[in-house]
């Protein structure tokens, strides 16, 4: 049983389309371009090796880890996947 958008049967097509959407929003926050010598929020020096490890970085790991946890937060999507979860 499908809802929303797609008609009856089409529950494959709502789970990819769910996936896509969430691989977007990942690759549009990967960084891009030179990594920063210091964190763009607190200032605090990025180790040569998190420069190198992930080019374009921003963020000092302390700093990184804080905005993915209020982003896992925030997150618009139902993962518990039950029912009573849906309701709430």
């Amino acid at each position: 049983m499908a809802g929303g958008w797609a008609k009856d049967g089409a529950e494959q097509a709502q789970i990819d389309d769910t996936v896509n959407d969430a691989l977007a929003r990942v690759r549009a926050d990967i960084p891009e371009g030179e990594s920063l010598e210091h964190c763009e929020e607190c200032d605090e020096v990025i180790p040569e090796a998190r420069r190198r490890a992930v080019p374009g970085v921003r963020l000092c790991v302390s700093c990184q880890t804080e905005q993915d946890e209020q982003s896992a937060a925030a997150s618009p999507y139902n993962r518990r996947g039950s029912k009573d979860s849906q309701l709430r």
